[in-house]
């Protein structure tokens, strides 16, 4: 038997692909999952136990679209009781209730998984892929949702004889009155420093890489407030130490490691400092090794995902496509497909791209009046609610197209998908498309929003909104394949883009402008 589809990996994007199948009527599908529970990789993740994926049920809403935004846990279903949301009020969840979670979303969608199937191959043979995992499964397509799976290990001469985040302990009495070094400078790092404050010596944080606060460069997989207290006892003078440099060598002795630093900016060129533990906490990286010469996917960003297209699929393995945090390398320390929160829509898209390419099904549309008026008012009724855009900032667009008198409206479009495919069909070959999307401003990373010297944008000015720093609409008009006018909306510290005269009066003139060929 040949599957139509085999996911490999029961985590958050296999399952919410699964149940999206499942939605649809697709029986012709399998999740292959090596573990007896889905989500198994929070069961050990992260180390120390608390999430950093914000979870908030009191909104002032009931409205569940746009409490979407405010939830970045749950995955996406019509069904109310499974809203993260409802199984606990901690901002920052435990991960012990993900795994609750994820084990009720599988069980409830019911979803058809086989647990305790861990793929030890993946070979391609006359266009059909062949799947080992403890029996041979043949699929037409393959998606991989297995997340990044294995350490991502710097080349650091010595560095096998440090201990891995994945291995170390974390009860902090095992690090009584000791040196620690902690080699990393990511959110895994900051963790574990936290935790281990009260009982170590001193503690040092080492990288090449300046620390990226999440709050100036929105990207949420910079270091993150919850998890930066080590900041204060750096900088207040409190022993520990972050050191700006690169990590040249490690050796060890019977009294512990000598670690041979270069440093970045101190005078001196490099410096021996002794420590009584070494961890390494430098992140995770795809694990390729399943894949045979037949289909082996070629690998970017210093090998650490898989190369996509804007399909999400293999740049060079026709029908293998990937989801959820692996899909990261398409927008890497820009947007949100590592996480839940963004990824739960880019599983959305590449399903509806998959019924499109294999289906034949368009991409579903509302129809409208093709006038200014009309388009106008479906985009400002959207961006006012949508969490897809709102989490998936400058990735996902919704896409008006218009031919002649009839206009449609596409939620929810990758945005370099619709740039390199399009949505035309039969019935309907637009000439124009306007593409609408939440996006911050021009380097938006470089301004401190906590500087009051700072001038901002007036929330009232519609010719300064393409100078706005912080997130707000903005819609281009696409002609011939090429983007040929731009408009901002302006920002708003409540996020509603709707005010008359600021918002939908000045977006339905341009839209009209547009339609006539006038342009911005």
């Amino acid at each position: 038997m040949t599957l139509d589809c085999l996911i490999i990996g029961a985590g958050p994007a296999g399952l919410q692909l699964a149940a999206l199948l499942e939605a649809d009527g697709r029986r012709d599908y399998l999740v292959l999952e090596g573990a007896d529970i889905p989500g198994a990789f929070f069961a050990t993740y992260p180390r120390h136990r608390q999430l950093i994926s914000i979870n908030k049920p009191h909104t002032g809403s009931d409205d569940p679209e746009l409490n979407l935004r405010l939830d970045w846990n749950s995955l996406l279903t019509d069904d109310p009781a499974l809203r993260f949301t409802r199984y606990t009020e901690r901002y920052f969840p435990d991960a012990d209730m993900m795994v609750r979670y994820l084990a009720d979303f599988a069980a409830k969608t019911g979803v058809k998984v086989r647990y305790g199937a861990r793929v030890t191959s993946v070979s391609k043979v006359d266009g059909v892929f062949e799947v080992q995992a403890g029996e041979t499964f043949r699929a037409r397509r393959v998606v991989v949702a297995t997340g990044v799976s294995r350490p991502y290990l710097p080349d650091i001469p010595g560095l096998e004889l440090a201990e891995q985040y994945a291995d170390m302990p974390v009860d902090p009495r095992d690090y009584l009155d000791q040196k620690v070094l902690i080699i990393g400078k990511g959110n895994s790092a900051f963790e574990t420093a936290d935790s281990l404050m009260e009982t170590t010596t001193l503690i040092h944080l080492a990288g090449p890489s300046s620390v990226r606060m999440a709050w100036r460069t929105h990207y949420v997989g910079h270091l993150r407030a919850v998890n930066n207290n080590f900041l204060d006892t750096y900088q207040l003078k409190s022993a520990n130490a972050i050191l700006d440099g690169t990590v040249r060598r490690i050796t060890r002795d019977a009294d512990g490691y000598t670690v041979t630093f270069a440093f970045s900016r101190a005078d001196e060129v490099t410096k021996e400092l002794r420590y009584d533990r070494v961890l390494v906490c430098t992140g995770f990286a795809f694990d390729a090794s399943i894949f045979d010469g037949s289909c082996r996917p070629e690998l970017a960003i210093r090998d650490r995902f898989p190369a996509q297209t804007a399909q999400w699929e293999s740049v060079n393995v026709p029908d293998l496509f990937f989801a959820g945090t692996i899909t990261q390398q398409r927008d890497f320390k820009r947007s949100t497909n590592g996480f839940i929160h963004g990824f739960r829509y880019a599983v959305r898209a590449l399903h509806r791209i998959l019924e499109r390419r294999y289906g034949d099904t368009p991409w579903p549309a509302e129809k409208l009046d093709a006038t200014g008026t009309s388009i106008a008012d479906a985009i400002i009724a959207r961006v006012n609610r949508t969490s897809a855009l709102w989490q998936q900032f400058e990735v996902l667009a919704d896409v008006v197209t218009v031919a002649d008198a009839d206009a449609r409206y596409h939620e929810e479009v990758p945005v370099d998908y619709f740039t390199e495919t399009g949505l035309r069909t039969a019935d309907h070959d637009y000439s124009d498309a306007f593409v609408v999307t939440l996006e911050y401003g021009p380097e938006h990373d470089q301004v401190d929003p906590f500087d009051v010297t700072v001038k901002r944008v007036a929330q009232d000015v519609v010719g300064q909104a393409h100078d706005a720093a912080y997130l707000h609409p903005v819609v281009r008009h696409h002609r011939g394949g090429r983007v040929v006018a731009t408009h901002h909306l302006a920002e708003n510290l409540e996020n509603r883009w709707d005010r008359p005269q600021v918002h939908v009066t000045p977006l339905a003139a341009f839209v009209d402008r547009c339609l006539r060929g006038a342009g911005d």
